[in-house]
């Protein structure tokens, strides 16, 4: 005996279908009632919904919410607890739309359909839904006569009518892509189905129904219903069907008029488990291939449509893109002698409203041309064109970092995508312009940032240097001397250099510098058309003596500038916070106009270069500050020809480096310029910054966040390779090594290696004998990273011992290393042959710069290890700045505190 739904059914199905064509699907009639209306997604597609279908929702269900109401532009929807009292409050609807979450929408389903006899077609937007419980609503659908759609859909639409029933197709302005024609869509993706209806008008073809069917395993209302809906509906025309892999509604789908079918997904044949919409996975006969074979057979094609290739059939075409779907249309219904609805409306190829090469030279066919914006985008644009810089959005910044990061496969670091293996082989100038400026820069940057950093060195007299000194006779660290002369560099120092810079970076845009700005426009840019109304003050009557010496430095060493061209041919003598903004704004143009810095960390710039310069001065004792020089490098020289490197290693070791000292200590620089935000020294800087409140930069003091890393720095911490250098000493004690560099050293390494292994086996025996588990490492050797592998090996190391190789560099105690952990494994103290790692690489360069002067007794070892504490302190300075400039840059007001539901009280 059949049930009266099924006699009531239309159409050859075996199942119940209630809806006989597309125009029933979505109508003004119907009245809707929305499960969960004040639910995130509901509250905001619900009331665009309702307002485009002219008022069809009659109210909505929150359980625990009851007299509440959702505003709506043509008024508001009452909401109640269940839809039971929806109904007895008068209200009638006969569809439901479903917003609860998964686990809830079976029950939801259950309820619309018990309560309400009226009901007639359920929308369900919810994703992921059970299996288990979609059968239970096929089931309930089924015994009930009730047409479902979806899940994981968003809803219908119909053009003709004005109306929107369930999610979001059409976006927000559903008028403005759901223009009324003759062409239906059925889409397995929602967001698709607004995309191919704006494809279409854009060709000239309007829609008529739009269904968002799903994509899960049960499509409720799918391609066969649709087709046949499809067939009695006079409007339509043709149809476009967008699939993707999984399920044969297709195969089963017989269609009397033209269809295009976009079949996507190729990929997912080759995955071993469902992604994202529930899709045909590896060796099922549903895949995209399969579905493509089901439609060229129903259209009699042998191929993909493509604008190259035009196969096509009077019955229709199968594409793969959606962007062809367009002209396959209208290629099938050319041949149907049917044109389109209205005229092309325009074209959804790419056309830039504005575009930056990054002064690459593009092939032609790479560089499309930037056209005029349509109102009022154009005028925003622009606008746009006028900033200076680049804009980040701002963030919580608690463990989060924009400019550091590690790979955690090799835990190599990069600081602003530049490994830190590749910043080891860049000299400090270098390493200085990568930390602020997001880009190493080239030759001229360097000319300029050697005197401009050796310029503030030199602290004779002044009180940067009397506070450092204080803090270094009352017995503090390192880093507590430097924070005592960085406490000294307000924002009063260099607030008039910020000033003429700013004003600078304003004018030379305005006069139209480009981004294309280099060393060779420095003499050609012409400098006649810079606005100098007011300019604050730039020059002075007399002549200022740092102001002179940096300018004499920038010749000297050949560095060019148009800022210091121009800051020149101003009348009377520039001061010398003008050449510092000069010297600033040409560094930070480059990065400035590709938008890789912002226009605040390009101002920033001349407090970073005078607060490296302090450091490092700070770093050597008052003794060595002379009127005329500092550490034995006359104050010429340190600003015409001397590095930077040459000039910090003298403050560290009040010595003129070799070659090969250099060499170790520029390495060292780059290898710990960033240890990424999550270590001690960067906590303690972004602590400063989210303190200060980066949403107000101008109160964020640049001193006070470098304070807060030196604070945050110690033995423990900052020492990093002083372990390592104690322990070589130790082996090296007696071996008669003189120098640590030369090729015939004269110490026998395999030897030094077994007596170390020998003493460090009998060690591990008698705490094992002892029954302590406590058992030290040997320093350097060993990576819980790098393991379980014959021969283990730290790619930081294997970098740094290739790059001595290709220089020709000898390090007797990196040597050692090498031969330590063969010799470990050949003791059979290792189950293999441990890596030697990146602490041990350190450790070797430092003692190797430091061997001579400690056999020769200039230093003792606590000097030892104040000298390797301070020598981590340089580079680590340079990272923490990118990481307060990051800050700055992203963050939010007090974003580093730690809520207090997540503290711990320990008694």
């Amino acid at each position: 005996m059949q049930s009266s739904w099924q006699k009531t059914g239309v159409g050859d199905f075996k199942y119940h279908v209630g809806i006989s064509s597309l125009t029933q699907v979505a109508s003004r009639e119907d009245r809707v009632c929305v499960l969960n209306i004040l639910g995130g997604e509901s509250s905001e597609v619900t009331p665009v919904s309702h307002a485009y279908s002219g008022g069809n929702v009659v109210f909505g269900t929150a359980p625990g919410k009851g007299g509440a109401v959702l505003e709506t532009p043509i008024g508001d929807i009452p909401v109640f607890n269940n839809v039971r009292d929806g109904l007895a409050a008068g209200h009638r609807f006969n569809c439901g739309v479903v917003y609860l979450p998964p686990s809830a929408a079976r029950d939801g389903v259950a309820e619309l359909i018990r309560v309400n006899p009226e009901l007639r077609k359920i929308f369900i937007i919810t994703e992921k839904i059970a299996v288990h419980d979609a059968r239970e609503i096929r089931a309930m659908g089924q015994q009930n006569g009730i047409d479902i759609f979806g899940a994981n859909g968003l809803g219908v639409a119909d053009s003709w009518n004005q109306v929107r029933v369930g999610g979001a197709l059409g976006g927000d302005k559903p008028g403005d892509s759901l223009r009324p024609g003759s062409i239906a869509i059925f889409s397995n993706s929602g967001g698709f189905s607004t995309t191919i209806a704006q494809y279409l008008r854009m060709a000239g073809w309007g829609t008529t129904t739009v269904i968002s069917s799903g994509k899960d395993v049960y499509i409720h209302y799918a391609a066969p219903e649709f087709a046949f809906a499809l067939a009695n509906d006079a409007r339509s025309k043709a149809a476009v069907l967008y699939c993707e892999p999984g399920g044969y509604y297709e195969l089963d789908a017989k269609f009397n008029k033209p269809v295009v079918a976009c079949v996507v997904g190729r990929w997912k044949s080759k995955l071993t488990r469902a992604v994202g919409h529930a899709g045909a996975m590896a060796g099922g006969s549903d895949d995209a291939l399969a579905k493509e074979r089901w439609f060229m057979e129903k259209f009699g094609v042998d191929g993909i449509f493509t604008p190259d290739n035009p196969v096509f059939s009077a019955k229709g075409a199968l594409v793969t893109n959606i962007a062809h779907i367009p002209a396959a249309l209208t290629a099938v219904m050319r041949a149907n002698a049917t044109l389109p609805d209205f005229a092309p409306e325009g074209t959804l190829a790419l056309k830039p409203w504005f575009g930056s090469d990054e002064g690459l030279d593009l092939p032609a066919e790479l560089r499309p041309a930037v056209v005029q914006a349509l109102a009022p985008y154009g005028e925003q644009v622009a606008l746009l064109n006028t900033q200076i810089g680049g804009v980040v959005p701002r963030q919580t910044m608690k463990d989060a970092s924009g400019a550091s990061q590690m790979d955690a496969k090799t835990q190599v670091s990069s600081l602003h995508g530049t490994s830190m293996l590749d910043a080891a082989t860049l000299p400090l100038e270098s390493n200085v312009a990568l930390a602020l400026l997001h880009d190493a820069g080239g030759e001229n940057d360097r000319k300029l940032i050697a005197p401009a950093v050796a310029v503030h060195i030199n602290l004779h007299g002044r009180p940067e240097l009397a506070a450092a000194q204080a803090s270094r006779e009352a017995g503090n660290a390192p880093n507590s001397v430097l924070a005592a002369a960085a406490a000294i560099v307000g924002p009063k120092r260099q607030q008039a250099a910020r000033e003429a810079l700013g004003f600078m970076l304003e004018r030379f845009h305005a006069a139209g510098l480009g981004n294309e700005f280099g060393a060779s426009l420095s003499d050609s840019f012409d400098i006649a058309q810079i606005d100098t109304k007011g300019a604050p003050a730039l020059t002075a009557d007399t002549p200022d003596a740092r102001a002179q010496d940096l300018l004499a430095g920038v010749q000297a060493r050949g560095g060019r500038s148009v800022f210091l061209r121009w800051l020149q041919s101003l009348p009377g003598h520039p001061t010398e916070a003008a050449v510092l903004a000069a010297v600033s704004a040409t560094l930070a143009w480059g990065p400035l106009s590709r938008k890789r810095i912002s226009l605040l960390t390009a101002q920033n710039f001349p407090w970073w270069l005078q607060l490296f310069g302090t450091l490092i001065g700070a770093s050597a004792d008052a003794a060595r500050h002379a009127p005329d020089g500092f550490c034995g490098i006359a104050q010429k020289q340190m600003l015409e020809s001397a590095s930077l490197g040459e000039i910090a290693f003298a403050a560290l070791l009040g010595r003129t480096p070799g070659e090969n000292d250099l060499f170790a200590f520029q390495t060292l620089v780059g290898l710990l310029l960033t240890n990424g935000p999550g270590a001690i020294s960067a906590q303690g800087a972004k602590g400063a910054v989210s303190a200060d409140g980066p949403e107000q930069p101008d109160r964020v003091q640049l001193n006070k966040a470098l304070v807060g890393f030196l604070t945050h720095t110690g033995y423990a911490h900052g020492g990093n390779g002083y372990e390592g250098i104690a322990y070589l000493i130790e082996q090296f004690k007696g071996s008669g090594l003189d120098d640590p560099g030369a090729p015939a050293h004269g110490v026998d390494l395999k030897a030094l290696a077994a007596k170390a292994v020998d003493q460090y086996a009998q060690y591990k025996s008698r705490k094992k004998s002892a029954g302590s588990l406590d058992i030290a490492k040997l320093p350097g050797v060993n990576h819980p990273v790098f393991k379980d592998k014959p021969v283990n090996l730290d790619p930081r190391e294997v970098f740094i011992a290739k790059l001595r190789e290709s220089r020709g560099d000898h390090n007797v105690f990196h040597d050692f290393y090498r031969a330590l952990v063969q010799q470990l494994f050949d003791a059979g103290v290792s189950r293999n042959v441990y890596c030697v790692n990146v602490d041990a690489v350190i450790a070797a360069l430092l003692l190797k710069m430091l061997w001579k002067p400690l056999q020769s007794g200039e230093i003792g070892e606590r000097d030892l290890e104040t000298a390797a504490f301070t020598i981590f302190l340089y580079p680590r300075m340079l990272g923490c700045a990118a990481e307060i400039d990051d800050h700055l840059n992203r963050g939010r007001n007090m974003d580093t505190r730690t809520v207090a539901s997540l503290c711990k009280f320990v008694a």
